[in-house]
């Protein structure tokens, strides 16, 4: 085994840490009869050879050895090596003459040639997993179908196996498998797709194990979209419910596994104790591959998820919230009744369904409205509600269910708040989620005070006390003066900036009641840091008023060279303060030229705050709108303000109340405050649009 590992220079190869001269250890340790020394092996494959999806030449180097292991079949854990080899050789170029396109001394030439080289090298060797569709092992017969699909050049014979395969395979998940790697062909082979999609229709009518039907429609819809048939939420609804009540056994466990220090090792327990106690857990992984063919058919999706939180079987409701956390992301549409339902589940028995609950609860901001009851519920049911189990995931669980609550500006929340700042340790979200809370969480200043007494002025000081200023300035908690003039004199050099600028915008919420702080204000006019001294002007304009010296100020980082960062906070400062800053107008101006999309966007809005006129500002701000989506809630809030001056922008706003896609949604993840910036603007576009047809504000 392993024949000529020793041949090959190994030292001169590298991978991500350099020389690879432990490769062959870990060849061997693949092989090895002992489990551990197995997934040690592969986690230092993937953690090395093949980092992050890279292909090194050291990889191509390890292609044949791999090969070889797959084919022994007194080698243990083989789906994994074919697995991996499925990995090295998958990566497809975006384009089928991209490296042609590349020139050898771009950057990027040697990766793309890495991917092509191995692409090819596994293809060349790709019979090998003919013969394991009918391994003796389950888990190789469950990793072939994928390899064979994404790697054998000839894709025809592929297809004919797979469906033959299908016909004797008797293992559920295998079968799965089996459709998935059919469909895989139809999506990378035009030629076989017509063909593949119609038989993939008859399957889903004709066969008689309901999950199969299942998998055959959803790679049916992954392939033909557009024909996905009008009754698919009843039809995948039905079939749900026939896998319910056919599973009425739990899953058997798998095959018991050493647990070893490694990532593919914590992966893999996360993903049995997810699947754990749930009769047939693969059906969270069609229902995806179903909402993804959906896609924008948002309806139908809400429908279909609906129809899911409404099941007996608890993971099936597990699998919504987690399918509804993607559709909400990206997509607008009505979710109140879905809202609601996952509110529903904070009172499951099951610790899983009520974290995922909680955990999708807490995206939702205004739009949790709906689930507010229940989570008030939730949280006045005291921390034995939770049923068994361990402090720390119960305390944290409640902590999302009033993080939750409070975001959705349900008042119920402000008790559970103070009662959570006695605690020694207060998550930092749930200060920064006091905002929407109005009047009645004035009562937390006296708690919030005392907590920014007891922040010591060391290197750590803005990470603890910026969450508490920030929590004070939405609460008007202005007793707590002497505590923030106290920050702000006391900050250390770490962060000093930061630390002033937060306390600065703390003082500037309480208005003419931080009338102490003012020598302070005055002199950090003068700080070297827009950030420091545009904060200060504004609280020092909020403490007393204009006395001369707040907009010179302001208008002195307005001055060529300055960076956009410095621009932009001295606009945003001037804007604020309105026609009473008038005479800055012609020193915003030329912001309106910059190549800075950010100054373009902050100078046409303080423009038009100061001035008056849109006539320029107007124009800049459209531009900005299409440039980068992203600007488009600070737009859309100086849109709202123009009124009928802004009706140039009526189409623009229309547009954008009629898109079904959230303005800021991406593919590649999402951050906490997405869904929460979507419906401002949203809100925002409608606002304008009201002033625009009344003309009034």
């Amino acid at each position: 085994m392993l024949t000529g590992i020793e041949e090959v220079d190994w030292a001169s190869l590298g991978h991500a840490y350099g020389p690879a001269d432990d490769v062959p250890e870990l060849l061997r340790g693949l092989a090895s009869a002992d489990p551990a020394e197995r997934e040690t092996a592969l986690d230092g494959m993937y953690g090395a050879v093949h980092h992050q999806g890279d292909v090194y030449d050291s990889t191509l180097a390890c292609i044949p050895f791999l090969l070889e292991l797959v084919a022994d079949p007194a080698v243990q854990d083989r789906g994994c090596i074919v697995e991996l080899l499925t990995s090295i050789g998958g990566i497809e170029l975006d384009d089928d003459e991209e490296l042609d396109e590349l020139g050898a001394d771009d950057e990027e030439f040697i990766p793309a040639a890495n991917y092509a080289m191995a692409a090819a090298a596994i293809a060349a060797g790709a019979d090998v997993f003919l013969g394991l569709v009918s391994d003796a092992d389950p888990e190789v017969r469950l990793a072939a179908p994928c390899a064979l699909a994404s790697l054998h050049p000839e894709p025809a014979r592929v297809l004919n196996l797979l469906r033959e395969r299908l016909t004797v395979e008797r293992d559920t998940e295998v079968r799965l498998a089996l459709v998935a790697a059919v469909g895989r062909l139809a999506l990378r082979h035009a030629s076989l797709r017509t063909e593949t999609v119609e038989w993939l229709g008859w399957l889903a009518r004709a066969a008689q194990d309901p999950g199969l039907r299942l998998a055959a429609l959803a790679q049916q819809a992954r392939c033909a979209p557009g024909d996905i048939p009008d009754d698919v939420v009843p039809w995948v609804t039905g079939l749900l419910e026939e896998i319910r009540t056919s599973a009425n056994r739990p899953a058997s466990p798998g095959t018991e596994r050493a647990a070893t220090p490694t990532l593919i090792g914590q992966v893999r327990e996360l993903l049995e104790e997810h699947a754990a106690g749930r009769p047939a857990p693969w059906t969270e992984e069609l229902l995806r591959t179903l909402h993804a063919a959906l896609d924008d058919r948002v309806d139908d999706r809400i429908a279909l998820i609906v129809a899911q939180l409404r099941s007996p079987d608890w993971g099936q409701r597990s699998d919504a919230i987690w399918m509804c956390g993607g559709l909400i992301r990206v997509w607008r549409g009505r979710y109140e009744e879905v809202v609601r339902l996952v509110g529903a589940q904070l009172q499951d028995p099951e610790p899983r369904l009520r974290e995922a609950a909680t955990s999708f609860l807490e995206r939702l901001f205004e739009l949790g409205a709906p689930a507010a009851d229940a989570l008030a519920a939730r949280l006045s049911a005291g921390p034995g509600a939770a049923g068994p189990g361990a402090a720390g995931p119960v305390r944290s669980g409640r902590d999302g269910a009033l993080l939750a609550l409070a975001r959705a500006g349900d008042t119920r929340a402000v008790p559970l708040l103070a009662r959570a700042l006695e605690e020694p340790e207060v998550r930092r979200e749930l200060l920064y989620a006091m905002d929407g809370l109005g009047p009645s969480a004035a009562m937390l200043a006296p708690l919030l005070t005392r907590r920014l007494a007891e922040v010591e002025l060391d290197e750590r000081l803005y990470d603890r006390a910026a969450p508490l200023l920030y929590a004070l300035a939405a609460v008007r908690g202005a007793q707590a003066v002497p505590e923030v003039l106290r920050v702000l004199r006391g900050a250390p050099a770490n962060r000093r900036d930061w630390v002033r600028e937060a306390a600065l915008r703390t003082l500037a919420a309480f208005g003419p009641a931080a009338a102490e702080a003012v020598p302070d204000m005055r002199r950090l006019l003068a700080a070297d840091s827009a950030a420091v001294a545009t904060t200060a002007a504004r609280a020092l304009r909020a403490a007393e008023g204009d006395r001369g010296d707040v907009l010179p100020a302001l208008e002195g980082w307005l001055r060529p060279g300055a960076s956009g960062a410095e621009w932009c906070a001295a606009a945003q400062a001037l804007g604020e303060i309105g026609p009473a800053a008038a005479a800055a107008a012609p020193a915003l101006r030329p912001g309106l030229a910059s190549r800075d999309l950010w100054v373009r966007v902050r100078s046409a809005a303080a423009l038009w705050r100061v001035s008056g006129d849109a006539s320029v500002a107007l124009p800049a701000l459209l531009a900005a709108w299409e440039e980068n989506r992203h600007a488009r809630v600070d737009i859309a809030e100086c849109l709202a303000e123009m009124g009928p001056a802004a009706s140039a922008a009526q189409l623009v706003v229309l547009t954008e109340l009629t898109r079904r896609r959230r303005h800021n949604a991406r593919e590649d993840g999402s951050g906490s405050h997405d869904i929460h910036l979507d419906e401002k603007l949203l809100t925002l576009c409608r606002a304008a649009l009201a002033r625009m047809e009344r003309g009034t504000f």
